[in-house]
């Protein structure tokens, strides 16, 4: 029986030997692939099945995200409100999502009503009609919500400082107006979803308990669909930044706050230095605890909040510092985060300060291990990212060995502010 007399053992999170389980894998007859973990102590699941179809695919703007948002709204059989209507049926929900290179539909159900909701989900991916009204109420509510955003100083910064970074025509980059909602066209909707979707290449992704007889349901009600597992996706973009590396936008005369982001263009995962980049970038603004938020929210009081990450894309990436601060001090929260840098470049942390981040980075890395519905993500980016459990491994053992001495010569490296581009928004 628990002493709850006694408090218990602490340990070090670092000292921990974590274990990444593995997936299942198996094929339909059509060729497409599916990933399982199967655990668990409820009977709940869920399904995830990602399609090549962002808007990294799209010959015009907001295509993609349409589509995506779409085919849930009205099949050759079936109006919105029918479909809606089978999935509360069995307490299930069922989501879409449309990201730069892939979108999502995914399933959260009981296991033992997976059997009635696939067949419905099929029907999505043959028998999508995109209906028109359903178009133009998109439409209206998308400019409603884009006219309200467009009056947030965060909204701005964070369109535009993707636009500089990568440029205006890259799909990272690009950024929606109302003129790209009212010159949607149904027509390019359904060759778009004819190619990505019915014809499209699909992985499968499926988690928690799972039905004895998956394989074969899964093949019953997709395994015939004419998806493409072969198809080659080879489209390729290249970076356009801007010229001027500052930029100070007045979005709103009477506002009180401004929105600050500070970037650079970063490697993305294949990199040897990624892993070491995210241990010095929870040092530098990554973590309540971090040096940005020492200095510029506690000391100085200028901002709630300012977090540094490096974006998590798959081909182009970059390293990014948001925060919003009164406008008054805006210049002085920018001086500040680059004195901070300055800082990571000239001394060394100390061995206190190396041994917390490195526990709180393994700390994090055990809530992702925690459950099926926790580790399917994880393998989801890895292999998306063409990548396996060595790189799992490989970044622990990087964690719990990175030196002070190397995180310095990655500042020295990585945080020039020359190499950032600027932009606050008022």
């Amino acid at each position: 029986m628990l002493n709850r007399k006694q408090s218990p053992d602490i340990f070090n999170a670092v000292d921990f030997d974590l274990k990444l389980n593995p997936y299942q894998h198996f094929t339909l007859d059509n060729g497409t692939s599916v990933y399982t973990i199967d655990g668990g102590t409820q009977e709940v699941l869920q399904i995830e099945f990602i399609f090549y179809a962002g808007n990294w695919y799209e010959e015009k703007n907001i295509v993609a995200a349409t589509t995506n948002y779409l085919l849930k709204n009205g099949t050759k059989n079936k109006n919105a409100f029918d479909i809606d209507e089978h999935f509360a049926f069995y307490g299930a929900y069922l989501n879409r999502n449309c990201y730069n290179e892939t979108s999502t539909v995914t399933l959260h159900t009981l296991s033992k009503n997976l059997q009635h909701l696939l067949p419905a989900i099929a029907e999505l991916f043959t028998e999508s009609i995109l209906p028109e009204n359903e178009l133009d109420i998109y439409k209206k509510n998308q400019i409603q919500r884009l006219k309200v955003n467009l009056k947030k100083c965060d909204f701005i910064a964070n369109r535009l400082i993707d636009e500089y970074i990568y440029g205006i025509h890259h799909p990272y980059g690009k950024y929606t107006s109302t003129l790209d909602y009212n010159n949607l066209e149904r027509d390019e909707l359904l060759e778009f979803y004819n190619q990505y979707y019915t014809h499209g290449k699909c992985l499968i992704f499926i988690a928690g308990k799972l039905p004895s007889n998956i394989q074969e349901q899964l093949n019953t009600y997709f395994g015939k669909l004419p998806f493409n597992p072969n198809k080659n996706f080879t489209k390729e973009y290249h970076t356009a930044s801007a010229n001027s590396k500052k930029q100070f936008i007045i979005n709103d005369e009477n506002g009180v706050q401004g929105a600050i982001r500070i970037a650079r263009k970063f490697p993305n995962k294949h990199h040897p230095d990624y892993t070491k980049a995210q241990v010095l970038n929870n040092i530098l603004g990554g973590y309540f605890g971090s040096h940005l938020m020492k200095n510029i929210r506690e000391d100085k009081g200028y901002t709630y909040g300012i977090y540094s990450y490096i974006q998590n894309h798959i081909h182009d990436t970059a390293w990014m510092i948001s925060t919003e601060a009164g406008k008054d001090v805006c210049e002085a929260t920018i001086e500040e985060t680059y004195k901070e840098m300055n800082l990571l470049t000239k001394e060394l942390i100390s061995n206190d300060e190396l041994a917390l981040v490195k526990n709180y980075m393994i700390g994090n890395l055990l809530g992702t291990l925690d459950g099926p519905f926790q580790i399917m993500p994880r393998w989801r980016n890895y292999i998306l990212s063409n990548l396996d459990e060595n790189y799992f491994y490989n970044s622990i053992q990087t964690i719990k060995t990175i030196s002070a001495e190397e995180i310095q010569a990655l500042a020295k490296k990585y945080l020039n502010p020359e190499d950032f581009y600027e932009l606050t928004v008022i």
